[in-house]
């Protein structure tokens, strides 16, 4: 029988955490909230007052962020013996009634990591705040180019489920501890081809206040994402496989940076000769540019198609 845990991060949601463990249903054996060194107590809040007999409660003696408390529990769920581990938020915007929906891909063995998708129909999106609706969507766009996953929308998403088998091959001291978290861990497992699925379901927005700042966020997250896309081709196309995509994306840049640089020196020193330049001129500047950017669009295509479809779980 597949053992389903759930890992609640707990700080600064005191007042939703007990409601959140209560709707956790009986599909799930064990529930471990993990108290990040939450200022309101909210550990010691749910031993006092939490009678659930599935309930463990860690404790952070300093803040880790919400990655790194998901991830204690994830580790400790392994280490008690559970099949899958699933990461429900305790602000109550995560419904648990949709958790055996939620790890389906992972106990059929189609998918090793498995996600809620907001996005998946218009519906779901009635309630979202349109900034909220905006930035998401571009941080989806981002995140797919970032991680690989080119099928997979609503990266942000922390309603999220995986195989524990997996904590043994990702390099789980290297996953970002922060808001970061969740599209880290996209790039991460790709990196071991994982495979991935979306899970539609509907966000619930209440009285709860975010502890996510978005002008804190933007400026370190276009960073990492462009560090981890720079890392993933890396490891997947030099390091790993030497490939037909590798081929066509390095020649695309480089017959593109080629064919800019030409053209702006050759424009730059027509200009300061006062004379128009020469169509030869302008025809060696634009076909590298051309060529190039139809490599790169074959190598994003190829990308695209080389997205991890077999379960890495079935074969450890």
């Amino acid at each position: 029988m597949i053992c389903v845990a759930v890992v609640i991060p707990a700080y600064k949601v005191k007042a939703h955490l007990l409601k959140v463990i209560s709707k956790v249903g009986p599909e799930v054996e064990r529930i471990y909230v993990v108290d990040d060194a939450c200022p309101e107590g909210s550990g010691k809040c749910v031993q006092k007052e939490c009678s659930d007999p599935r309930v463990t409660v860690l404790f952070h003696e300093s803040n880790q962020g919400v990655g790194g408390a998901t991830l204690t529990g994830f580790l400790r769920a392994w280490k008690d013996g559970a099949h899958i581990a699933v990461k429900l938020d305790g602000d109550e915007q995560m419904d648990p009634s949709l958790i055996p929906v939620l790890v389906r891909p992972i106990t059929e063995g189609k998918a090793d990591y498995s996600k809620g998708n907001r996005f998946f129909s218009p519906e779901f999106l009635s309630k979202m705040p349109s900034l909220r609706l905006l930035g998401n969507s571009a941080l989806s766009f981002i995140s797919k180019i970032s991680s690989g996953y080119w099928r997979v929308m609503d990266p942000t998403n922390g309603f999220l489920a995986i195989e524990t088998r997996l904590l043994g091959v990702l390099p789980v001291d290297k996953i970002d501890r922060t808001y970061f978290f969740e599209s880290d861990m996209l790039f991460r497992l790709n990196t071991v081809r994982a495979v991935v699925a979306d899970v539609p379901m509907r966000a619930v927005y209440g009285s709860e206040t975010s502890n996510l700042k978005i002008w804190r966020i933007l400026i370190p997250f276009t960073y990492k994402h462009m560090r981890c896309f720079l890392k993933r081709i890396l490891y997947n196309y030099v390091l790993r496989d030497f490939n037909l995509g590798s081929v066509q994306g390095f020649a695309g840049v480089g017959l593109t940076a080629f064919g800019m640089a030409f053209g702006a020196a050759a424009w730059r020193t027509n200009a300061d000769l006062g004379r128009v330049s020469p169509v030869g001129t302008v025809m060696v500047a634009a076909l590298p540019v051309l060529v190039g950017i139809q490599l790169l669009l074959s190598a994003i295509n190829y990308d695209i198609l080389s997205e991890p479809r077999n379960p890495l779980h079935l074969q450890l």
